[in-house]
């Protein structure tokens, strides 16, 4: 069903584009095919850095920078290389959604569905892109390269079918920020708390689960048109998931801040919890009052009190590290 789904949508694009002719504005191809690549997005790639940050003071420190100088720059790079794959998905994912896309009042204005790019040539460049980036990704740790292929292989799942299964299309993208972190563990080879993965994963589902709520309230009686998965989705039923992942996630976080064995023994980790827990109330507020999210990029880079809720929790949480270890 994938493979005729694909080829269908191959056939629209020949008829609609005549092949893989350039456009008129060819000399502005490239920009467009950054903004495609969706750069705003990328900040969900600085997960890389999370394992990093939460072995300060017990696989590097900061009175000792040496020998976290070469982890910094193996998580840098990771962190491009993960730019590099994520963008090219996005590519392959629009050539394949062009058409829902162009129904959508936001997403219309993408660079593939505007006609900027032509949807052959996103769909060579997005699988093109990622599978290039394969190869240094196993040089640089095979560990940190079986993460990468799995998220390739995952995300490309999710383009082809995942995201018209309801319910498996959160977890395919909640999955991403999973591995994200995952591979960040993976490039500076540290051991890692069961509980951040756990709690991660929690964290992802909530965005998810709130990224439907706020396109099913925005689309209304279209929803289908723009996402086939939206048609097995009622607000009522958004709203139970919503409120059961967020609690999960919060009390894992709390359980984690006074459980895990490497944290400080005085439970001083404790004090990041209202942090976390006001950000997320703000992040549900502001999807009901606006609909705000489809967007949670947008969200955690524009919102001042969500921008002073991570800011404060991560300068707590790496006080507590640095003096509690």
């Amino acid at each position: 069903m994938i493979a005729n789904e694909f080829w269908g949508c191959q056939q629209q694009w020949l008829g609609a584009y005549n092949g893989c002719a350039m456009p008129r504005n060819a000399a502005r191809l490239p920009l467009a095919v950054v903004r495609a690549m969706r750069p705003l997005q990328w900040v969900k790639n600085l997960l890389v850095f999370l394992p990093l940050f939460f072995t300060l003071n017990e696989a590097w420190s900061l009175d000792d920078l040496s020998g976290a100088l070469d982890m910094l720059a193996s998580t840098a790079l990771a962190l491009l290389l993960f730019c590099a794959l994520s963008g090219g998905l996005y590519l392959f994912n629009d050539a394949l959604d062009i058409e829902r896309d162009r129904a959508h009042p936001v997403k219309r204005r993408r660079p593939v569905a505007s006609g900027a790019i032509p949807p052959r040539f996103a769909l060579v460049l997005g699988l093109a892109l990622p599978l290039a980036c394969l190869y240094p990704a196993f040089l640089v740790a095979v560990p940190f390269g079986a993460v990468a292929l799995a998220y390739v292989i995952i995300q490309i799942a999710y383009s082809l079918g995942l995201k018209r299964a309801p319910l498996l299309d959160v977890f395919s993208v909640a999955s991403g920020f999973v591995l994200r972190v995952l591979a960040g563990a993976a490039v500076v080879e540290l051991p890692i708390s069961p509980w951040l993965y756990l709690c991660t994963g929690l964290a992802a589902l909530f965005i998810a689960v709130s990224k439907r709520r706020s396109e099913l309230a925005r689309a209304g009686e279209t929803a289908s048109e723009q996402r086939d998965a939206l048609a097995s989705y009622t607000l009522p039923m958004l709203d139970q998931l919503t409120a059961l992942v967020a609690t999960s996630a919060l009390v894992s976080y709390a359980l984690y801040t006074f459980t895990a064995p490497n944290l400080p023994d005085n439970h001083s980790m404790m004090l990041t919890i209202p942090f976390v827990a006001y950000g997320m109330f703000r992040y549900i507020q502001l999807v009901h009052l606006r609909d705000a999210g489809e967007d949670p990029e947008t969200i955690v880079m524009t919102d001042l009190p969500m921008i002073a809720a991570i800011a404060l929790w991560l300068a707590t949480s790496a006080a507590i590290l640095y003096l509690g270890r």
